[in-house]
């Protein structure tokens, strides 16, 4: 007995090493990817050195070797000796692969940033609300939904038009779209979905709903560089949509791209998604692959990462204003729960083409 009691403390030691050091170098990670390093290492076809790297960069020199210094023992980069007995520093083709920018979907550097981010906008906050029980507003998290705005739009400059819509109905929807139908997208942001969708249908009308009154005029400003005439966008609030008769069974189709978690009284804004659908229409909720309860999850391949996520953001972002605080982790169960409580019957849950994070469910009035 005692020495499996050893040998399990000499595991759990080994293990606090590793997360001491990985937390470490996704630290470094991020900072890498956030200048471009690694854009410019993958640009290298041999080793470089230090001065070759500072000079591509335009970075400071000193602060390049010491990141270099992560990245080596980090086994991220490749070290190598010239003639001369200097330093020179290789990223693998490899590594590139995941890092740098030219990677689309297989792209993981870009995550590297999230939780560093998360960290500066809200560690003080969060402690606070071990304590209190009180939520974190959306407003203190600029950095963080710039980022977040940032990796939503070159997802979906990527899939939504020629992958994720013609995945519905077996295509059936593009073609009602390219008839003519009524869009929502419910917690729109700064409209970079369906502003992709207004201009790919341009016999469709789209309005996009959210609480948020910079995010909607950002919105609107892009909508009308674009010379989207058949887009709109309005501040409102998604737990009262249900109280609105004028928007009752308006939309055709309505689409929540992970919104639904951080909403306050997120029951309210479903119901209000299901006020607003015609008799037959469609309501496509992605949301985060998981299972609701933490033993479902204890296999999930992300999850410590996204259990931190929502802990530093979706969760208290969702208990603010007396919210539920449902959080990103709120799992399948849950969301067919709350689905079905709202109204909604007819329920298929689907993957999505190149994201592994997420899945559709998609709901028929």
């Amino acid at each position: 007995m005692t020495g499996l009691i050893n040998s399990k403390r000499e595991a759990f030691s080994r293990k606090m090493v590793d997360i001491l050091n990985f937390g470490s170098l996704n630290l470094a990670l991020g900072i890498g990817y956030r200048l471009g390093l690694f854009d410019i290492l993958d640009n290298f076809d041999s080793p470089e050195n230090i001065d070759r790297i500072a000079e591509e960069s335009g970075l400071n020199k000193r602060y390049i070797k010491e990141w270099l210094g992560i990245m080596v023992t980090g086994r991220i980069i490749e070290l190598s000796k010239d003639e001369n007995k200097e330093n020179l520093y290789f990223l693998p083709r490899e590594h590139g692969d995941f890092l740098a920018k030219r990677s689309g979907s297989s792209n993981m550097g870009v995550y590297t940033q999230e939780i560093p981010l998360l960290t500066s906008c809200a560690f003080e906050p969060v402690l606070k609300g071990f304590k209190t029980g009180e939520g974190v507003p959306f407003s203190f998290y600029p950095e963080f939904q710039a980022f977040m705005t940032e990796l939503s739009n070159a997802k979906h400059e990527q899939v939504l038009v020629d992958k994720f819509l013609p995945s519905i109905n077996n295509g059936s929807l593009v073609e009602q779209l390219k008839k003519g139908i009524r869009v929502c997208d419910l917690g729109c942001g700064e409209g970079a979905a369906l502003n992709l969708m207004a201009k790919a249908f341009p016999k469709s009308s789209f309005i996009g709903i959210d609480l948020h009154e910079q995010a909607v005029k950002t919105a609107q400003d892009s909508a009308r560089e674009k010379g989207l005439k058949n887009a709109a966008f309005m501040v409102r609030d998604a737990a009262l949509l249900e109280k609105d008769p004028g928007l009752k069974g308006f939309f055709d189709f309505i689409t929540a791209f992970d919104s639904i978690h951080d909403q306050t009284k997120p029951l309210d804004a479903l119901k209000g998604i299901y006020h607003m659908l015609r008799p037959d229409g469609i309501f496509s909720m992605v949301d985060i692959a998981s299972k609701t309860d933490h033993a479902d999850n204890m296999d999930h391949f992300m999850g410590p990462f996204l259990y931190t996520v929502s802990l530093m953001h979706c969760m208290p972002v969702g208990l603010s204003d007396q919210g539920t605080g449902l959080g990103m982790m709120w799992g399948r169960e849950k969301a067919l729960e709350l689905l079905k409580q709202a109204g909604f019957e007819n329920i298929t849950i689907s993957a999505l083409p190149d994201d592994a994070f997420n899945l559709n469910y998609l709901c028929k009035k």
